[in-house]
């Protein structure tokens, strides 16, 4: 087989397609819960706590060039013009952000998990109907099964 047809083998697989179709989800899903965290609740949070935006929780750590014109207080502008430093509240921004991905996938997996739960019992609870269902195992059954297939087999043998 030629490395063009491996490699499409290799797409085709049921694995690689349901990883890619994750990866694509995870994405949209990671855009949603950024927008979520950063429309919605740090805003929230920062109202709670007396500031509006997050995204300027920040530490100086070193001098504002003399060109800069600005508020002191804007953390992307100051970042832009080169400013040192820690931008503590966007970190806070994600790890919120982090947390409610974690928790929604949590979820999700608690879900599947759940599902995939009720479906082994199911099969369990087949299984063990069929083997209630079968015949016991007594050494007098056996002989007479036996001599069924013994029967069976000489009217399959005569009747040819």
């Amino acid at each position: 087989m030629n490395l063009f047809g491996e490699f499409r083998k290799f797409i085709a697989r049921g694995n690689v397609l349901d990883l890619a179709v994750g990866v694509v989800i995870g994405a949209a899903f990671g855009k949603i819960t950024t927008s979520l965290t950063e429309a919605i609740l740090m805003p929230t949070i920062g109202w709670l706590f007396g500031s509006v935006d997050f995204s300027n929780w920040f530490i100086r750590l070193g001098p504002i060039p003399p060109s800069y014109e600005g508020s002191p207080d804007n953390y992307e502008r100051l970042q832009q013009a080169g400013v040192a430093m820690i931008g503590y509240g966007d970190f806070l921004t994600q790890v919120v952000n982090f947390l409610i991905l974690a928790f929604a996938l949590f979820l999700l997996v608690k879900a599947v998990n759940r599902v995939l739960d009720a479906i082994e019992e199911e099969k369990k609870k087949v299984t063990d109907t069929s083997k209630s269902d079968a015949l016991p195992t007594d050494p007098q059954l056996d002989v007479l099964r036996d001599i069924r297939a013994e029967l069976q087999a000489m009217r399959e043998a005569s009747s040819d």
